[in-house]
């Protein structure tokens, strides 16, 4: 009897709120992985029109956005009585989800110090940069724009142990966030692999048509 088939281990995807305050609070790997996402993507023109010597020129990188939506379900984990799932069913992972659009508390209440002593001038509290990891070739930088959480059942303590979450990325690149900053060097990268698989793709397409004999005039 020939052995079954071993299956190809199968990547997660993720979304990694890099929070050095923090590091553990924002960190969710898909439970299952989506079967499909929506991606959006807007170029940045340069001209206005008026001058055909501007019609081709870009502004910066285009303007992308990622809708997705994933599935949380701890009913295995409550089966084998195991923790968190067990416990506290899927609020670990929802309020990881909902962090990534939280102040953080510690920087809420120094500025509430700051302000009743008299400082004029108080920082807004920034997000976490956060990561949106499908595969080696695709990490990109995003801001969680909108977040809808849809609890679908619960356990005997009111946890959800059952939902599903909606959510809109927008991808941030190196005019958002600075070249030399690691967000705008990890879109730099996300963008050299672009190319290269472009490239790939260019030369194929090439090889393909010579050997039908059409002239792309490459």
């Amino acid at each position: 009897m020939s052995a079954p088939p071993i299956a190809p281990r199968l990547q997660r995807g993720a979304l990694v709120g890099a929070d050095p305050m923090n590091p553990a609070a924002s960190i969710i790997i898909f439970q299952y992985n989506p079967d499909s996402l929506s991606r959006r993507i807007e170029t940045q023109e340069s001209g206005d029109g008026a001058d055909t010597r501007e019609a081709l020129r870009l502004k910066g990188p285009p303007k992308e956005t990622i809708s997705v939506e994933i599935e949380l379900d701890a009913t295995d984990q409550l089966e084998t009585n195991t923790f968190p799932g067990a416990q506290l069913g899927l609020y670990p992972v929802i309020s990881s989800l909902e962090m990534l659009l939280y102040p953080k508390m510690a920087t809420v209440i120094a500025n509430a110090v700051l302000s009743a002593v008299g400082i004029i001038e108080i920082v807004p509290p920034e997000a976490p940069l956060t990561l949106f990891v499908w595969g080696a070739k695709r990490v990109v930088p995003v801001r969680l724009t909108e977040l809808t959480i849809s609890e679908q059942a619960y356990d005997t303590s009111l946890n959800p142990i059952r939902a599903n979450a909606s959510l809109t990325l927008q991808v941030l690149t190196y005019q958002d966030l600075g070249i030399a900053s690691v967000g705008g060097a990890l879109f730099l990268a996300h963008q050299a692999i672009k190319e290269a698989m472009a490239t790939v793709n260019g030369v194929m397409a090439a090889a393909q048509a010579a050997s039908s004999g059409i002239n792309v005039g490459l």
